[in-house]
């Protein structure tokens, strides 16, 4: 009951991007949507729930300290370790610290993704193949994950199996998304000056 009246509600929000499709079987246009509003929401979740500055800081103690053990291992000096030894409870401090910080975009962004998805998985683009241009389509290397999944998952008939002709370049909505989410997402980072890695 409560998920159908969060489906009807997501349907009435989310419906009217299928009409943006030039062809209303192939709904690449309405995913790639989908994608950059869901990479735009987590990308500025970590643009703003994160203090990127003291992550920067803690990430640079974190490398020097890392850095220290190193040395110290190579050199087999046994005070060496023991004061490193004594900074442990330091570093897990600040390695526990840095992990509440990259979690709470996580926290923020997870219930509305949910939601995305099992609208995703419930309409009818779950039904769907998406057929990509002949560049897109090798370029994002759908063919080698179609064999791994083949491989994975050793699926019956299905993509693998399709008239080659009439499906030549096809992925399913969800790699669609993934890939469409991936690329945006980097994208907006670089777009608003969030570091890779963060």
């Amino acid at each position: 009951m409560v998920l159908e009246v969060v489906f009807h509600s997501m349907d009435q929000f989310f419906s009217p991007l299928l009409a943006l499709n030039p062809d209303p079987s192939n709904p690449f246009v309405t995913i790639f949507i989908i994608a950059m509003i869901v990479s735009i929401i987590t990308t500025l979740a970590n643009k703003y729930l994160i203090n990127h500055d003291k992550m920067e800081v803690l990430r640079g103690e974190m490398k020097v300290y890392q850095d220290k053990i190193r040395e110290a291992q190579k050199s087999g000096d046994a005070k060496a370790m023991a004061k490193i030894q004594s900074e442990n409870q330091d570093f897990m401090q600040k390695q526990s610290e840095m992990m509440k910080m990259q979690f709470k975009p996580m926290i923020v962004t997870f219930a509305p993704i949910l939601l995305v998805f099992y609208w995703l998985t419930q309409s009818v683009l779950n039904k769907v193949v998406i057929s990509l241009p002949p560049f897109v389509y090798y370029v994002l290397l759908v063919p080698v994950w179609k064999w791994i999944y083949s491989v994975l998952f050793n699926y019956g008939p299905g993509l693998a199996e399709m008239d080659p002709v009439r499906f030549a370049f096809v992925a399913g909505w969800l790699g669609w998304y993934i890939l469409c989410t991936f690329t945006l997402s980097q994208v907006f980072r670089k777009m608003i000056g969030i570091k890779s890695g963060m």
